[in-house]
């Protein structure tokens, strides 16, 4: 259920690696408490997208704005107290720490003990099978295991914004349905979602509302419900061409 204020505002944005522009003119915006899919083939500039967003990539051209603040000319670390939180591509766990520690990190910038272990139990509640691997290195878990832990990391910053990428990515069809059910869970706690995901039904199934990026460039936004029955969203990304 959106709120109508605009949480994230991205204007004309352009980012390159080198010569090859990958996002080139890209405008979207994202109401607090809504969740967004983003769905396009590989290389459509999908993660690119959510680098710069989270201040991994530098734009060339274009404004960011996270609730109202100009964001893109800030560095990447200050995005977290911002209000963003990025579960990267591959998760990004630090595998030599302990589960315990990967969810400590998460919350690095926050300095408020008490409320970090009411927290820190919150997310053991959210993914027993965390409690369970406590003290385990986070290197050994699952894969599954290991989204969850880069979920609950990204959860213990207190984001009113999640970019999320490629969740499902090479898990096994029962922990990708438990993940989307914690993700409806978290948003339903009025986190704003942006995500991107390659299974384009179930992204849509989760979000209400649909962008389709293409060679850098959205050619599509609009209702999940009506881009689901669009012939070129069937054709392109639903298996039904």
């Amino acid at each position: 259920m959106t709120t109508g204020t605009t949480l994230l505002r991205i204007e004309d944005l352009h980012v390159a690696y080198g010569r090859i522009e990958a996002l080139r003119g890209v405008s979207l915006a994202l109401a607090a408490g809504e969740r967004l899919a983003l769905i396009g083939a590989n290389g459509a500039g999908k993660t690119t997208l959510l680098k710069a967003v989270a201040g991994l990539l530098p734009a060339q051209q274009g404004e960011i704005h996270l609730d109202g603040q100009r964001i893109d000319q800030q560095p990447a670390h200050t995005r977290l107290p911002a209000g963003m939180a990025l579960v990267p591509e591959g998760r990004g766990i630090f595998p030599t720490l302990s589960v315990h520690e990967n969810l400590l990190m998460g919350a690095y910038c926050r300095d408020d003990a008490e409320s970090i272990a009411t927290d820190l139990d919150a997310q053991f509640t959210r993914f027993p099978r965390l409690a369970e691997r406590r003290e385990q290195l986070a290197g050994t878990l699952s894969g599954g295991e290991q989204q969850m832990l880069a979920i609950g990391r990204a959860l213990m910053g207190r984001p009113r914004l999640l970019l999320l990428d490629e969740p499902s990515m090479g898990l096994s069809p029962i922990m990708v349905e438990k993940i989307f059910a914690t993700l409806r869970e978290v948003c339903a706690a009025g986190v704003t979602l942006l995500l991107v995901e390659q299974n384009a039904r179930l992204a849509m199934a989760l979000c209400e509302r649909t962008v389709v990026l293409e060679h850098g460039q959205l050619t599509l936004e609009g209702a999940s419900a009506q881009l689901l029955r669009d012939p070129r969203v069937q054709a392109a990304y639903l298996g039904n061409g």
